[in-house]
């Protein structure tokens, strides 16, 4: 398993302009092979910012590679860098992927870690 995480600093106030850009686009991610699912998470708030991050789990991460070199992420993504009447974030989202190592849940399958 491979997950993918986008950190966005979103400037207070603009936090539902932010949650509505996510909400009313296209993912085009269930096309793609390998895409297990999608997350918006809201976390602390600080002075000047809310902390965001995105968050996709796919199967293997040679799929989340395919995933950014597909025409699908580049549909999803057109809007991303036009211009916006008011800016939401401070500066890039960053990037962090992590390789499962460990993996528990709760869907009735025993505990498995990576080899």
């Amino acid at each position: 398993m491979y997950i993918a995480m986008n950190r966005f600093k979103v400037i207070k106030g603009a936090e539902a302009d932010f949650e509505t850009i996510w909400r009313t686009r296209q993912s085009y991610l269930n096309e793609l092979n390998g895409f297990v699912e999608f997350s918006l998470l809201k976390g602390p708030e600080r002075e000047d910012h809310t902390l965001y991050a995105s968050h996709t789990v796919w199967e293997t991460k040679a799929d989340f590679t395919a995933w950014t070199q597909s025409d699908q992420f580049r549909k999803s993504h057109a809007r991303a860098g036009q211009p916006q009447a008011k800016p939401t974030s401070m500066g890039h989202p960053e990037f962090e992927g992590f390789e499962a190592v460990m993996i528990d849940d709760n869907r009735g399958k025993p505990s498995i870690a990576a080899e």
